[in-house]
Formats: C-alpha cells, sequence, structure tokens
C-alpha cells in the first residue's frame, strides 16, 4: 500500500517577535533580530542576552487567567500556537471526527521554571508544599495533553523528546501518522521556555552559549570566525499536518507539502556533534531517498547553524559533500535563522520549519545576519549573508540536530 500524501495547511507560532506568523517572518526576511539582554539578574550570570517571548504578549486571549497560572510558561507557549495554527488552518471541528486528529506537540527541557522553584518551595516549607500542580506543569507531555484536552482530539497524542531535534522530530513523526493511516490530521510542533537562572546556568557551565560583549542583535553569528556560542531563546511553533485529499476535500488553503523526512543518530558524543558529521549526511541522504530527490533538486536548506565551532563546522561540511559548495552548486542557499531567532530548543525545528516554508510561498530566502568573515573552517556555501536574497524556492530542507547525537531533516516542496 502506497504511503498517503501530506500537506502543511495552518501554522502558528510566539516567538522572541511575539504572536504570530506574520510577525516571525516579516523579521526574518528583513533581517531583524529578536535576540535581546535578558530580564535575568545580570550580576549572576556570563550571558547576558537571550530571545525571550515579550512579557507584554496577550496571554490571556488565548488562555483563562486562572488556568494560565497552573501552567509552565512552555506549555503556554504551546496552547497560543496551536491555537494560531488552528485558526489559520480553517479547520471546524464539529464537522471533524476527532478520533482521527491528534496531537506531537513537544518540548526538549520540560518545565524547569517549575522543577527549581517547586524545588525551592520543598527545601523551604517541607516536601509537600510545592504546588500541586508541580507534577502536571514540569512533565514534557502535558502540551499534547493540554491541546488535545482543549479540541476534544481523541488521534494519537505523545510527545517526542530528541533535545534540539525535538520540533523537527513531531513534525516528521506526525507526517508518518497520517501516512500510515492512524489519523487524518495532526496538530505537529514543540514549544520551549528555559530562559531562566536554571537554563542560562546550566548552559553556561556546559560552555555552549555565547558571552560576547557585541550589542545583542550581534551576538548570535552562524558560520563567522568570531562566534562563540549560540543564544538561548524561547517560544512555541505548531503547524497543523493534513492528508492531502482531506484538505482537497474541504478547500483548504495548503502552504506546501511535506515529501520526506530523515533520521540518523551520531552515536558519537553527548554534547558533540560527530566533527565529520557522518550522522548528520545519513539523515539528509534518507531524505533525499525518501523523496526520489537529487541534491542538485534542492534549492534551500534551512540549516541548524546553532554558532557553536564544531556544530556549524561539521554541519556545512557534511552539506558541501553532498551538494557541492558555491563553486560546484551555484542554485543551493542556505541559512541560518537563529543568527536573528537565537536557539529555541525544541521549539527550533517547528519555527524553522515554517521559515522554510514562507521560504517557498513567498520566493524569497531569508539571511543569515551577522556574518561578516566566513570561518574557513566552515564549507565555502551561500550562506545568504546578512541580506535575504529573491529566489524560486521549490525543495526546501531544514535541518535539526540534538544534543545526544539526534538528528532530523524535513523536506517541503512547493504545490
Amino acid at each position: 500500500m502506497s504511503k498517503r500524501r501530506v500537506v502543511v495547511t495552518g501554522m502558528g507560532c510566539v516567538t522572541p517577535y511575539g504572536i504570530g506568523i506574520d510577525l516571525l517572518w516579516n523579521n526574518i526576511k528583513q533581517g531583524i533580530s529578536g535576540i535581546k539582554e535578558h530580564n535575568l539578574d545580570k550580576n549572576k550570570h556570563l550571558v547576558k542576552v537571550a530571545g525571550q517571548v515579550p512579557a507584554d504578549i496577550d496571554v490571556e486571549a488565548y488562555i483563562d487567567f486562572k488556568e494560565a497560572k497552573r501552567l509552565d510558561k512552555s506549555i503556554i507557549y504551546a496552547l497560543i500556537a496551536a491555537e494560531e495554527a488552528y485558526k489559520d488552518s480553517g479547520l471546524i471541528l464539529k464537522d471533524e471526527d476527532t478520533t482521527r486528529i491528534g496531537t506531537i506537540v513537544s518540548t526538549a527541557a520540560g518545565g524547569l521554571v517549575i522543577v527549581t522553584t517547586g524545588y525551592k518551595d520543598m527545601m523551604e516549607r517541607g516536601f509537600h508544599k510545592c504546588s500541586p500542580f508541580t507534577v502536571p506543569m514540569m512533565i514534557a507531555n502535558m502540551a499534547s495533553g493540554k491541546i488535545s484536552i482543549k479540541y476534544g482530539l481523541k488521534g494519537p497524542s505523545k510527545a517526542v523528546l530528541s533535545a534540539c531535534a525535538t520540533g523537527a522530530h513531531s513534525i516528521g513523526d506526525s507526517c508518518r501518522t497520517i501516512q500510515y493511516g492512524d489519523a487524518d490530521i495532526m496538530f505537529a510542533g514543540g514549544a520551549e521556555s528555559s530562559v531562566c537562572d536554571f537554563g542560562i546556568g546550566a548552559f553556561t557551565s556546559a560552555r555552549t552559549l555565547s558571552k560576547s560583549t557585541r550589542p545583542a542583535h550581534e551576538v548570535s553569528r552562524p558560520y563567522d570566525k568570531e562566534r562563540d556560542g549560540f543564544v538561548l531563546s524561547e517560544g512555541g511553533a505548531v503547524l497543523i499536518l493534513e492528508e492531502r485529499e482531506h484538505a482537497l476535500k474541504r478547500g483548504a488553503k495548503i502552504y506546501a507539502e511535506i515529501t520526506a523526512y530523515g533520521q540518523s543518530s551520531d552515536a558519537y558524543d553527548m554534547v558533540a556533534p560527530d566533527p565529520e558529521g557522518r550522522g548528520a549526511e545519513l539523515a539528509i541522504r534518507n531524505c533525499l531517498k525518501e523523496a526520489g530527490k537529487n541534491p542538485e533538486d534542492v534549492d534551500y536548506i534551512n540549516m541548524h547553524g546553532t554558532s557553536t565551532h564544531l556544530g556549524d563546522m561539521a554541519e556545512s561540511n557534511t552539506v558541501a559533500r553532498i551538494f557541492g559548495d558555491i563553486k560546484t552548486n551555484k542554485n543551493l542557499c542556505v541559512s541560518s535563522t537563529k543568527s536573528m531567532t537565537g536557539h529555541m530548543l525544541g521549539a527550533a525545528g517547528s519555527a524553522e520549519a515554517i521559515i522554510s516554508i514562507k521560504a517557498i510561498n513567498d520566493s524569497i530566502v531569508p539571511p543569515t545576519i551577522n556574518l561578516v568573515h566566513r570561518d574557513e573552517e566552515c564549507a565555502n556555501l551561500d550562506y545568504v549573508a546578512n541580506k535575504a536574497k529573491e529566489k524560486n524556492v521549490k525543495v526546501a530542507l531544514s535541518n535539526s540536530f540534538g544534543f545526544g547525537g539526534h538528528n532530523a531533516v524535513l523536506m517541503f516542496e512547493k504545490v
């Protein structure tokens, strides 16, 4: 039996720019950074910047105030993104069989703020004195759970945890769920809220974050020789995936088709990528194979591009090995939009999927900002440095690679 075709019919997000895909895309294509000085006590931290969701977003337009007090921010961001995607999709749930609609919306770290504040309450007041909502607020599956409960979705519901590849794996696994007939529609994506004392401190100790004293918007600089680590960020992004014939029957707007999903593991290290990028290469080649595409068929790659020395070097050289560098493949454009959003961890893969789809829809390749002097250890690719480029994008890849060696690559095509 042939696999069913899967399309994207709705998209929603909350990012360091605020709520909505238009706000995200309009800033991204103009090369405007969402990174600012964080609102934590800077005297306690070596790292001074982050990509934080604006404090003045209207949460109560999406979630009752009392309910929001019982939810971790990552769950709140997931619910906002899901509502935006649902409204965008034009779905009318009363007309649908909700046993055929599922949810995979995940997080990489879960409720870090809830864990740390709950532990503090226990230590100071007694082990039974933390909030009774601590467990449901902190566990990583609750974004999917709350979305399913809100919309009455009785199809498959779970979370996929694979560090920085979480959002992409959630989309890929949702696509598979539809392809093999377990659902007709899936809410898919990721959410994260790790910008807190514990999150910034832990990643600083892991020597992954930039300690640069540059202006905030210049700190994240993938592939640039003066980069020194990534910028921690937060938010949520959800896509509505739908079986193609189902979408056509209801007259849905179709953004793009998901034509392939590649996965692999580095099997190398807990934090560092395989320096030769062999795991990433396997995921990319698996994606190309499933789609029946050749490397020259790909027009744009949204790179994982975190702004770390080893990661940028391994990914760029892997891409050059598969697709050729700028001298041998003048068609391919690549960029790291983390130069503007920072690294949204579990939400990164789904936010970057949205950006990749918008690149297809608008025929615009977003830039890699702050790329002034390419690190010569990184491959000579067309990184679309500092300014967006008009280009007919028919096929786009979105790369996501996570701590632990988890690799996911999604392919989107113009319809």
